[in-house]
């Protein structure tokens, strides 16, 4: 076990003083209250001494003793104890087992010649309870054999007020309140003699060793314990602290919190309250008495009287910090907190928290020492400070003084360790990244941004990035330079755009793609740059780049205007003329660009259109057709220029047919013909140029969306005489025919169809048709037949509902007032409600409801 300095041996009343050159003089007892100082002899003797507490040069303590008095009691014993009471001015002398009151200044007994006899020993009531000020409660163990005592004690007089039996004989006694805390012989107890009940400790041989029983604050006692224990214990008879480890043979205990002195024959020791360690050891021979008078602890022997000083708590934590005993350093530090005044331990316990945490970021123990500055307060940038040049240039930080520790910066703390620098790094890197959105960084964001910056720069690592897209505090300038010098130029692009500047940011990513400077952090930086303007609200910027982005990549470029925020492309900020002039040199971007306008959003402009399909029309012509003219498969491009031509109502046609002309894109040319409403010479196209009887079906269906079903009778009728038309028989065309009437059975009227196809067709052929085209005939008659039904009904309850109203009058005068104008009547003409309400004819076509009736629509 390391010792600390905790107590200095200091000389109190000089062996010359007391007894001069009498050395048959022993002092058997000892007594401070303030600066007096009495002591006992064996010969009889009280002396008083004046104590005066020194400070000398080099800042020790030192005492002075300056005798008063003394005084012979008459006795030829010994003086066995004494105990000041100074609210009485009383000192409580035991001789010859009788205690007598002396006066405390001249120590002259009290007239009255009050007494208390047949006293073993004695102790005073600290805790007292009879409430009086002016009275002291003593207990003495009684010469009568286990018997206790207690007594009223008052300025000239003295009163018992209590005798209590005990199990066995005591030998020692401490007192709190109602509570007795005795060694008796074989055994400690706790009783209590208001009720007389009483709770065992633990048990002790009085024949092998001392009885030790001290009150060491309210309701708790130590103890003299088996083997070589010092043992703590309540008035409610169990232990709150862990015992401290003494000597076999201790002969005395005092407390100056927060340690246990104790006293055997050759040595004082110290044990800690807090974590039951040893701390310090004196020597100390011949000693005899150790005891302690509001804090001081005074020891002597049978010749010489001295006093352990106490060093200063700061001082002894200061010790163990310096030993690097930082756990030994916290408790104490804690344990002080009751000496020292709030607002005073507040401050100085964070400082040592901090230093703690600096002693165990040295050790490399990071978590401790994490733990240790949050608690501590610490001020993050002394911890910054210890790397070379992660403070801002322009920072006025200077260190704690007196230091925190001892180290210049990281290359000293870690003796040029490389490995455990890069631990010292990373450990910065993650408590700056917890501590910079708590209250730990208010004040200090911008040093901490900017350090946390450059560690994520230096160490290349991923988290730099995302420091910058988020809000940060890194000072432009110093971080400008750390990056630009670990070539992190992805990154300060970020930087700049975060500081507004993003002008600077898509120059230095363009200078990346153009390969004039190297950084490998993106390598889809060119997409991450078209994205950046997609967004970016500065059109000066996105149209000096836009050819850039263009000449890079046509199908990639385009999306700064085509895939700009929705808000942005509702207001046309970006007027669309503009950008199909800026891409007429990029046919793949111009063609996107249409379809964003055209499809996407839907814009209804009829320029647009005609446009995006000629664009359409020339990149398909550029395709070499088949000999037969129609294409292997069809392309991408042709599907879009179709779905354009169909569903859009927009562009020109005749434009369009014009460029058409004399190409081999028949179902192109169907559709503008299409359009035109010339149906017969599109399907004309379809069955006898382009030979795609399917196609001309669907163009029948397509052409006739949204028409009533005559419209659709009527195409499908003319599709029909396509493939009847008088000519050449063709095989394919009499079973397109075929196929047709079969399958659509309830597109046809069956009686026109009948007169259009062969006499030389049978019924067989036609058995599909005509079995379809019957089912619809009957039932379109009984739907017919119901519809008729349900309509005559109706009927006759208007009927009804007419004649009902017939049979009652109407009288109408020009008194009478319409209920919605109130104006009179001026011709016998008007409407009449059922509830009675009498409106004009006009009134009731503008008005639609009952007057008086909430429900509109009432039939009159």
């Amino acid at each position: 076990m390391m010792n600390i300095k905790a107590f200095r041996l200091v000389s109190a009343i000089e062996r010359e003083l007391l007894m001069g050159d009498k050395d048959h003089i022993n002092i058997e007892c000892i007594e401070c209250c303030g600066k007096n100082l009495y002591v006992g002899t064996n010969e009889c003797f009280i002396y008083h001494f004046l104590l005066e507490e020194n400070i000398s040069p080099t800042g020790k303590v030192t005492f002075s003793a300056t005798k008063q008095r003394h005084k012979y009691l008459g006795f030829k014993k010994p003086v066995n104890e004494l105990k000041a009471a100074s609210a009485l001015n009383r000192l409580l002398v035991l001789c010859d087992n009788t205690i007598a009151l002396v006066n405390m200044i001249n120590l002259e007994p009290i007239p009255s010649g009050a007494r208390i006899k047949g006293a073993v020993t004695f102790a005073l009531n600290e805790n007292p309870v009879s409430g009086d000020p002016f009275c002291v409660e003593v207990c003495i163990i009684s010469v009568k054999r286990r018997t206790i005592q207690m007594f009223m004690v008052y300025e000239d007089r003295v009163q018992i007020v209590k005798e209590v039996s005990t199990p066995e004989q005591p030998f020692a006694v401490a007192v709190d309140g109602h509570f007795l805390c005795l060694a008796l012989t074989t055994q400690y107890i706790i009783l209590n003699y208001n009720t007389g009940t009483s709770q065992d400790l633990f048990p002790y041989c009085s024949e092998e060793r001392q009885p030790i029983v001290k009150r060491i604050g309210r309701q708790e006692f130590l103890l003299a314990g088996p083997g070589g224990l010092g043992m703590f214990a309540t008035v409610d008879g169990i232990s709150q602290r862990a015992p401290v480890h003494w000597s076999e043979n201790v002969i005395g205990a005092a407390i100056c919190f927060p340690y246990v002195i104790a006293l055997d024959d050759e040595f004082i020791t110290v044990h800690s309250m807090l974590d039951q360690q040893q701390k310090q050891t004196l020597p100390f021979k011949e000693g005899h008495i150790l005891q302690d008078f509001e804090g001081r602890v005074i020891v002597a022997t049978s010749k010489g009287v001295y006093i352990l000083v106490p060093l200063p708590l700061e001082r002894q934590i200061q010790d163990l910090l310096a030993s690097r005993r930082v756990d030994e350093a916290l408790v104490l530090a804690k344990g002080a907190r009751r000496n020292i005044p709030k607002e005073k331990f507040q401050v100085m316990y964070r400082r040592i928290l901090q230093q703690a945490g600096f002693i165990q970021f040295a050790q490399l123990q990071f978590l401790e020492a994490k733990e240790l500055f949050r608690s501590g307060q610490l001020d993050v940038r002394e911890l910054i400070s210890l790397y070379p040049f992660l403070l801002p240039t322009t920072s006025s930080f200077t260190r704690s003084h007196p230091p925190l520790h001892e180290y210049a910066d990281l290359n000293q703390l870690t003796q040029g360790d490389q490995e455990k620098m890069t631990k010292c790094k990373r450990f910065l890197m993650s408590y700056l990244n917890e501590v910079r959105s708590t209250e730990v960084a208010n004040g200090y964001k911008e040093d901490i941004d900017t350090a946390l910056l450059k560690l994520y720069a230096e160490t290349d690592h991923e988290s730099l990035l995302d420091l910058l897209v988020t809000e940060n505090s890194c000072l432009l300038t110093d971080s400008v330079a750390w990056l630009e010098k670990h070539k992190k130029y992805f990154a300060l692009g970020l930087l700049y755009h975060y500081n507004g500047q993003d002008a600077a940011a898509v120059q230095l990513w363009v200078n990346i793609v153009n390969g004039e400077i190297h950084d490998s952090t993106r390598a889809d930086l060119y997409e991450y740059i078209v994205d950046f303007l997609t967004y970016c609200l500065d059109q000066e910027l996105v149209w000096k780049y836009a050819e850039w982005v263009l000449q890079k990549s046509e199908e990639v470029g385009v999306q700064i205007f085509t895939k700009r925020p929705l808000e942005e492309q509702q207001k046309d900020i970006f007027n669309p003329d503009d950008i199909i002039n800026c891409l007429k040199r990029y046919p793949n971007s111009i063609i996107k660009y249409l379809e964003h306008l055209v499809v996407d959003r839907k814009v209804q402009k009829e320029e647009y259109h005609t446009h995006l399909a000629i664009l359409y029309l020339e990149k398909v012509l550029q395709q070499k057709p088949s000999a037969n003219g129609n294409c292997a498969e069809l392309t991408e491009t042709q599907a879009k220029l179709r779905n354009l031509l169909q569903k859009s109502d927009l562009y020109r046609v005749h434009c369009l047919i014009d460029k058409i002309q004399g190409t081999s894109l028949y179902m192109e040319s169907a559709i503008l013909h299409g359009k035109l409403e010339k149906h017969d010479r599109a399907l004309h196209i379809l069955v006898h140029e382009l030979k795609d009887f399917s196609a001309a079906k669907d163009y029948c269906l397509w052409i006739s969306q949204g028409k009533d079903p005559l419209y659709r009778q009527q195409l499908f009728h003319m599709l029909l005489s396509v493939y009847l038309k008088p000519g050449p028989s063709d095989c394919d065309l009499v079973l397109a025919a075929v196929d047709l009437l079969n399958q659509h059975a309830t597109e046809f009227d069956a009686a026109q169809v009948l007169q259009l196809v062969p006499d030389t067709w049978s019924v067989q052929l036609l058995a599909p048709f005509l079995t379809r085209a019957m089912r619809e005939s009957l039932h379109t008659k009984r739907m017919t037949q119901a519809a008729l039904g349900l309509a005559k009904s109706e009927n006759l309850l208007y009927k009804h509902d007419k004649i009902k109203l017939k049979g009652n009058p109407v009288r109408l005068s020009d008194r009478n007032l319409c209920q919605i104008c109130e104006s009179p009547f001026c011709e016998p003409v008007f409407v009449r409600y059922p509830n009675g309400g009498v409106v004009h004819t006009h009134c009731a076509a503008k008005k639609h409801t009952n007057p008086h009736s909430s429900s509109p629509g009432s039939r009159t």
